[in-house]
């Protein structure tokens, strides 16, 4: 993992990358949760999903929004992130010309902010959206939702209220051509204290399943939960997901 230095259209962006190991590595973009209540790209779940993409062979990118830590300009609640992001991928795509897929995934904020460009980029070929703020934020934008994806929400959470996401994964997997998977996971609050393991296992399953089998029919919206006895991606370092760097919204 090296730091990044990018110029975006309010200034200089600060990020962390992993280059995958081979030249058709697939990408992935992991965007972070709101500037204002302390997110960072260093949160525990942000690091978490960075970590999964990059344990299976991703080459992969976290970043700060504009007016985070050393990234330069001025929180712009949406338009503004949007645009970081936008640059973002450009220039993880502009490293990795021969990436066979894209993908991108947000936590909290960073998953209204993921969920916009996915609308504004058919190259991006599916998303995970974790504790997306759906009694916050608008999001009749995915009408329709362009890609299928994965919803993770915990049952605990005490700040996004776990049927307003329900609801909102039931909106979009009524949706024609497209298969949205939700997951529960059942103990989990809104930082998935304790819970970053099961998280990094969700995520990384449906990632392999999405890359490795053919499309299945479409499924209803159910509760899944991480089986603990499940060690297919748990690799050398996944310990340091309940301790590393800190944590926001």
């Amino acid at each position: 993992m090296v730091e990044v230095l990018f110029n975006g259209h309010a200034g200089r962006l600060e990020g962390r990358y992993h280059q995958g190991a081979k030249p058709n590595s697939p990408v992935a973009l992991i965007l972070h949760p709101h500037p204002q209540y302390g997110g960072t790209m260093n949160n525990k779940v942000v690091y978490s999903l960075f970590s999964c993409f990059r344990d299976l062979g991703f080459s992969v990118l976290r970043f700060n929004f504009r007016s985070v830590g050393r990234s330069q300009g001025m929180f712009e609640n949406g338009p503004g992130e949007l645009s970081d992001a936008t640059v973002a991928l450009d220039w993880l795509q502009l490293h990795n010309p021969d990436a066979r897929q894209c993908w991108i995934a947000g936590y909290s904020f960073g998953a209204w902010i993921a969920l916009q460009l996915l609308m504004r980029r058919p190259d991006i070929n599916n998303f995970i959206a974790v504790s997306p703020p759906a009694n916050e934020n608008d999001f009749t934008f995915l009408a329709p939702c362009p890609t299928s994806g994965l919803v993770i929400q915990g049952g605990k959470d005490e700040i996004v209220p776990p049927e307003t996401v329900v609801a909102l994964a039931k909106r979009l997997n009524a949706q024609r051509n497209v298969d949205i998977d939700f997951a529960m996971i059942e103990e989990g609050d809104h930082m998935y204290n304790n819970h970053l393991v099961d998280l990094y296992k969700v995520a990384g399953h449906y990632v392999v399943d999405t890359m490795n089998k053919p499309p299945v029919s479409r499924k209803p919206v159910e509760t899944i939960q991480a089986d603990d006895n499940d060690d297919l991606l748990m690799l050398e370092g996944d310990e340091d997901l309940e301790e590393d760097d800190e944590e926001s919204l």
